[in-house]
């Protein structure tokens, strides 16, 4: 058995919005599994220093004065989370998280705002993983599936039994489960090692990013190249739709 058998950390953020750049860290786990099953968690509340506003309140559940009252320093909760991380990244074990850009990214703009030492440092230059991302793995090997791709919807998709969703902790134990389950349905994956899958995703995410500009590029020459309707005799005009990841068209 390969990767997927052996011990897997899965790793989430909540967080105080949707820009891995500029939103804080509200909580964090990191939970240890094997074949899905959680032998130890570890569970952060942190203070942002920031409102946490009522729209992400809503989603994880964390107000803002529960995170200011019983919230840890964020700039401790950033520091013990990425030694974490990098604890067992340097014992060779897989950091399993999903739509893991945006976790590692935000956490990395966390350890800066708060003058901490990087990841690659933690790692002594080393490279940072292996990292593995079901929601990368997923839109690969099942690009034309229809539908959401949020944890939940995928969670179903693959038959994974998720808690309470957002929940840091719930969330990051689903992300090992739902690998574990694309690993059993798609033999390129599970005979895949777990680094050759850390390489893969980031080619497969540069070829979305890529795909995706191409698709914005199409939608803007096209309207510039469109004739202008005759305001007498045009139609209502057509409710907006999404494009690729969510983008409105």
């Amino acid at each position: 058995m390969g990767w997927y058998g052996e011990l897997l950390v899965g790793f989430d953020l909540e967080t105080t919005g949707t820009d891995p750049g500029e939103a804080r860290i509200v909580s964090a786990a990191v939970v240890e599994a094997v074949r899905g099953v959680p032998a130890r968690r570890r569970e952060w509340l942190a203070d942002p220093g920031v409102p946490v506003p009522p729209e992400t309140t809503a989603i994880h559940g964390i107000t803002d004065e529960r995170a200011t009252a019983h919230g840890r320093p964020a700039a401790e909760v950033a520091d013990e989370v990425a030694d974490a991380l990098a604890a067992h990244w340097t014992r060779g074990v897989p950091v399993v998280a999903y739509n893991a850009t945006f976790d590692l990214t935000l956490l990395a703009a966390e350890l800066r705002r708060h003058g901490l030492a990087s990841m690659r440092e933690r790692l002594g230059g080393g490279e940072e993983g292996p990292v593995i991302d079901p929601y990368a793995m997923d839109r690969t090997v099942d690009p034309f599936r229809e539908g959401k791709r949020t944890l939940e919807a995928v969670c179903v998709e693959y038959g994974v039994v998720l808690g309470r969703a957002h929940d840091a902790a719930e969330d990051a134990l689903a992300a090992v489960r739902l690998a574990v389950a694309i690993a059993e349905r798609y033999g390129d994956v599970a005979s895949a090692g777990a680094w050759d899958l850390h390489r893969g995703q980031a080619g497969w995410h540069a070829e979305r990013a890529e795909g995706y500009r191409q698709w914005l590029a199409r939608q803007t020459r096209d309207a510039a190249t469109a004739p202008m309707p005759d305001a007498a005799t045009a139609g209502p005009v057509p409710k907006r739709g999404y494009g690729p990841d969510g983008a409105v068209a």
